[in-house]
């Protein structure tokens, strides 16, 4: 499985770096994974913000195939526990699909070409957390699913 992250502005916190590192040697025996960070679009005029998340709308569709199943992160996604998510991954996997994508948009949010273009919107929480905590969630919660998928001891 290819799993990979497209993420609107780079980690800036080294414990957050950290973090993200740790878990992504963990995945190492489980998936080929990889973050594209992309910078985003800078607003300078509130009435421009549908304008910039377009642009970055673009800049992340280029980094979609067509095969490719994609999650946003939104705050309308659906929550899952870890075991659903694991599920949801297992499901995937399953069917031949050999591409997982998943997209954190900036503090703005997504442009709805992306978020038309996914295959399932995912709620990490009702709360609201800084984006950078989002990838560092994320990334634990993708090792999580795989050592669930695979019967380890890691998830209690």
């Amino acid at each position: 499985m290819n799993i990979k992250i497209i993420a609107l502005g780079k980690l800036k916190e080294k414990f957050l770096k950290d973090g993200v590192e740790e878990f992504k040697k963990r995945l190492i025996p489980y998936a080929t994974f990889d973050i594209i960070e992309i910078q985003p679009v800078e607003i300078k005029d509130e009435h421009l913000i549908g304008k910039a998340l377009d642009e970055e709308a673009d800049k992340i569709l280029s980094y979609i195939k067509s095969g490719s199943y994609v999650i946003t992160l939104e705050i309308d996604g659906k929550m899952l526990s870890s075991e659903n998510f694991a599920e949801k991954i297992s499901e995937i996997t399953n069917s031949g699909i050999s591409e997982i994508i998943f997209v954190i948009g900036s503090s703005y949010g997504l442009s709805p070409k992306i978020s038309k273009r996914a295959n399932f919107k995912l709620s990490l929480s009702k709360m609201t957390f800084l984006h950078q905590f989002a990838r560092l969630i994320l990334v634990e919660q993708i090792y999580r699913a795989f050592k669930i998928i695979k019967g380890e001891t890691y998830h209690k």
